[in-house]
């Protein structure tokens, strides 16, 4: 089992916490615009990199707070977190 280092909470076990898929994603403005095929891409399409890869988490049952972190999806080594709001992750 993952232990997942909550920002706000400290280290938890990963039972606690929800994947949320791929980070930094950002919904385009104005979606009325795009083509089904755009619109598609934006929903469906995801990075599945062998590596580091850069996700958000929530802390679920425990402070419900959404959190950033970079983890190696071969090894699950979470090497970074960061809140919400901030650009650049902290190393642990």
């Amino acid at each position: 089992m993952m232990r997942i280092n909550c920002p706000h909470c400290g280290k938890r076990d990963e039972i606690e916490f929800t994947w949320g898929g791929e980070a930094h994603l950002v919904r385009p403005l104005h979606p009325e615009e795009l083509s089904d095929e755009q619109w598609a891409s934006y929903l469906f399409m995801r990075q599945n990199p062998k590596g580091l890869h850069h996700e958000r988490w929530c802390h679920t049952y425990g402070c419900g707070q959404w959190f950033n972190v970079i983890r190696d999806t071969q090894s699950h080594k979470i090497t970074k977190i960061s809140s919400i709001n901030e650009a650049q992750g902290k190393d642990i």
